[in-house]
């Protein structure tokens, strides 16, 4: 599946987006797969509580199942004013 990252987790991983093999289950399995990627990678998800996460284009929760799912993207909290 592909995995996009946005605003500073882009910056501290180094990449927009990646093709990812990994048999998760759902969003948090992907993140503990992610975070043992590399060092950059487990920095980033250090703390999950700072982000928000899209399956398919669609706001979703860390225990939102990935079966079938061709994108997850990661971003921080959107702010306005």
């Amino acid at each position: 599946m592909k995995v996009l990252y946005f605003a500073w987790l882009r910056e501290r991983i180094g990449l927009a987006e990646e093709d990812v093999e990994a048999e998760a289950p759902d969003v948090s399995a992907l993140v503990e797969a992610l975070r043992a990627r590399s060092p950059a990678h487990a920095a980033a998800f250090a703390d999950v509580s700072a982000l928000r996460v899209a399956v398919d284009q669609e706001a979703a929760g860390f225990d939102a199942p990935l079966k079938g799912a061709r994108e997850v993207a990661f971003f921080p909290p959107v702010t306005g004013g």
